[in-house]
């Protein structure tokens, strides 16, 4: 193996199709940290509307850019003050899409500590892993699952919980009935066994100690550099055991500015509304939905909730939207309601598409009923997350993931950790200051994807002339059939063309005779598809060896928060039954 030597890219195919006005370099930053660019982002576009949340019976309330400074500092004081965190302490946050999530980030930016993104869904066992590796000292949470503290709390270093509920933020009436339709009606807020703060009391308490000390925030993260770490964002699990990506607050704003510069021909600063429906702890939410478009003064529209999709009909006939981030079953899933085909967003100006693979099929369709393009990129947890996208400034390809982002370069590795050719397949490796710097306490883990400067991702990907890529896939995920190898997106895709599916997945299950063999799982759209559909369909498309050999129907299939297929899941069910 040489993927231990520094790997030079010499060439860089894909900065003539960037676009005009696109930097190539990012150059210096203009912010010393995140507490510094959200402090003067909030004065930059302080009436505006930063935030708003939109139930799905059409309940809304807002925040302005002033209103999150005014309780991102108080929340610092309180965490600094009251609570005796110093600078570089662990705060876990778990909540969903709410008005409460972005004041407690941007304060844990403020209070000079770092965060610690969960997933609300975890479960205790999950919540304990988290907050035990990453010694975090104070959890927020939302009230809804606070029946898991009782178990998680005394097993952990958490010395301090807050909780908050989704209405928090609304006006009084509407705050009250809401709380009591899902404690008593719904019975949806358990008992809290622990002690707790509720976040209103905690800003409360914040903006009095600042008041009666004359404090200001900035002295918590006046020494904090580009260089010291902003987050622990936790990969999602679906590979193994979930570590901790250690980010820095210059990983973060790299990627930011990254953002900005492949799309800014489209972007109008102060005047963007994104819809955000996956989970802004989710680290493609949270740099592309969150950090960069408050940097860019719009509005976030905060879906706590998004299933059934239903739930998001009054935020579409009630807000203007501009930007739509997804992965591929939302925009499927929308395609398939009615009322979003027979009204689509008017303003749209394009949609975002990662975490994972975009079935042409569906882009496809998305632009004929949207009259818009969904624009797709690629990321992973560990380079904060976007690695290449479409340039929306310049040339678009459909079929691939994009050109590296600005001040980033690929190149594909083969097992020997050499170079491949133009147009062979090989491991993407990323360098780029939006890369991490190694995973939390995992020295042994950290050394196996970085080498040097360089991250191995583990995905295996096409590079066409023009600097262009196509995700083949994960290497995990490959399918090996008699020594050829079979890439399950390719045949996701191919099965996804067929007018009756709905949702596809696809892996590889254990076969005496060809050593794997290809198994699709299908959620129908059309009651009438058959197997023998199917397969006619795929002969047509694909040689022989791609073609599945087991087809199994589901009414649906195993998806992560964000709604990403879990192959892994569906892998260990099929090898449960042989």
């Amino acid at each position: 193996m040489m993927v231990d030597q520094v790997i030079e890219c010499k060439e860089r195919p894909w900065q003539k199709n960037y676009g005009p006005g696109t930097n190539l370099d990012l150059g210096q930053f203009e912010f010393a940290n995140l507490a510094d660019m959200v402090t003067r982002s909030s004065a930059k576009w302080k009436d505006k509307i930063a935030c708003s949340m939109v139930l799905h019976n059409g309940m809304e309330s807002k925040l302005s850019y002033s209103e999150i400074e005014l309780y991102s500092d108080a929340f610092a004081v309180y965490l600094r003050e009251e609570l005796k965190l110093a600078k570089g302490d662990r705060v876990a946050i778990q909540l969903p899409n709410c008005l409460s999530y972005p004041i407690a980030v941007f304060g844990v930016f403020k209070a000079g500590c770092v965060l610690v993104n969960a997933n609300p869904l975890y479960t205790a066992y999950e919540m304990q892993h988290q907050f035990k590796d990453s010694g975090a000292k104070v959890l927020i949470i939302i009230d809804m699952f606070a029946d898991k503290l009782k178990e998680v709390v005394p097993n952990t270093s958490i010395e301090n919980v807050i909780l908050v509920s989704v209405v928090d933020f609304f006006p009084i009436l509407k705050k009250t009935i809401v709380h009591s339709v899902l404690k008593f009606v719904k019975k949806q807020i358990p008992k809290c066994e622990v002690y707790a703060t509720r976040i209103a009391s905690a800003l409360h308490k914040g903006i009095k100690i600042q008041k009666a000390k004359q404090l200001n925030p900035h002295k918590y993260w006046s020494n904090i550099t580009q260089d010291d770490l902003c987050a622990l964002q936790y990969t999602g699990g679906t590979t193994g055991v979930s570590k901790g990506a250690m980010l820095t607050h210059k990983n973060l704003m790299a990627n930011m500015y990254q953002i900005v510069e492949m799309g800014k021909s489209k972007i109008e600063p102060g005047n963007e509304h994104i819809l955000s429906v996956l989970p802004l702890y989710h680290i493609f939410a949270f740099t592309v939905n969150l950090i960069t478009f408050y940097y860019c003064g719009g509005e976030s529209i905060l879906i706590p909730n998004p299933r059934p999709l239903k739930n998001l009909e009054k935020a579409f006939s009630m807000k203007k939207i501009t930007w739509i981030s997804g992965v591929n079953t939302l925009f499927n899933g929308l395609l398939n309601e009615k009322w979003f085909a027979e009204n689509p967003p008017k303003d749209l100006k394009a949609s975002i598409a990662g975490g994972a693979a975009l079935h042409k099929a569906v882009a496809e369709r998305w632009n004929l009923v949207t009259k818009t393009i969904v624009v797709e990129g690629f990321g992973l947890t560990e380079a904060s997350p976007v690695v290449t996208f479409n340039p929306i400034n310049g040339i678009i390809k459909g079929d691939t993931v994009g050109i590296p982002m600005p001040s980033t370069d690929v190149v594909l590795l083969n097992d020997e950790g050499i170079p491949v050719q133009i147009g062979d397949a090989g491991e993407i490796a990323v360098r780029g200051p939006q890369v991490m710097k190694g995973y939390w306490q995992r020295p042994e883990e950290s050394s196996k994807c970085l080498k040097g400067e360089w991250l191995l991702t583990g995905d295996i990907g096409v590079m066409d002339n023009d600097g262009y890529i196509k995700i083949v896939d994960r290497k995990k995920d490959m399918i090996l059939v008699s020594g050829f190898n079979v890439y399950p997106n390719e045949v996701e895709d191919c099965i996804a063309k067929l007018a009756g599916v709905g949702e596809v997945a696809v892996i590889g299950v254990p076969n005496e005779k060809t050593n794997e063999a290809v198994k699709a799982f299908i959620v129908k759209k059309d009651n009438s598809l058959t197997k023998e559909n199917v397969l006619e369909h795929c002969h047509k498309f694909m040689t022989s060896y791609k073609v599945p050999k087991q087809i199994e129907f589901r009414t649906e299939l195993p998806k992560s928060p964000i709604g990403k297929i879990l192959r892994k899941n569906l892998r260990e069910e099929s090898i449960k039954k042989i």
